[in-house]
């Protein structure tokens, strides 16, 4: 009897739990970054590529950004939001000075309304350079299954 009691105890306990879990998603980040998704548009060769991923369970954001053919050295970086495409907005996490040159990879914690924003498509990640003090080269942020 008590044998029954415990497996029944177990079995709705895991059956309570399997919902928090069900909801833990890791989704794949990634932009396309340009030089005419700048806000107003650069001229010039630059490019990259943002890709990455994100965990809705550990609100774990990481990234791994390659690119080339700016105008000079990267000087900054950053996530910015929140805002569509066509729209600036101010940093929403910035990558440090010492991982700039490419390829940029990363990761960090989000906050609930960092992680509202990004999902939402609501983030853009840029890169300047000395030329482009504003941004040289920018992609919308892209989450998908």
């Amino acid at each position: 009897m008590k044998l029954n009691r415990t497996l029944c105890f177990i079995a709705l306990t895991l059956g309570v739990g399997a919902p928090l879990f069900a909801h833990a998603d890791t989704l794949k980040v990634q932009a396309g970054l340009t030089t005419a998704a700048e806000v107003p548009p650069k001229a010039g060769d630059g490019h990259g590529q943002l890709t990455g991923t994100y965990d809705t369970s550990s609100k774990e954001l990481r990234w791994h950004v390659d690119y080339a053919g700016l105008s000079g050295p990267a000087t900054a970086a950053h996530f910015h939001g929140p805002a569509p495409a066509g729209k600036n907005s101010g940093v929403a996490l910035p990558i440090d000075a010492k991982n700039l040159p490419s390829p940029i990879e990363g990761h960090a914690t989000l906050s609930e309304a960092q992680e509202k924003d990004l999902l939402a498509g609501n983030w853009y990640f840029n890169v300047h350079t000395a030329t482009n003090s504003g941004g040289e080269i920018r992609g919308q942020v892209e989450a998908v299954k």
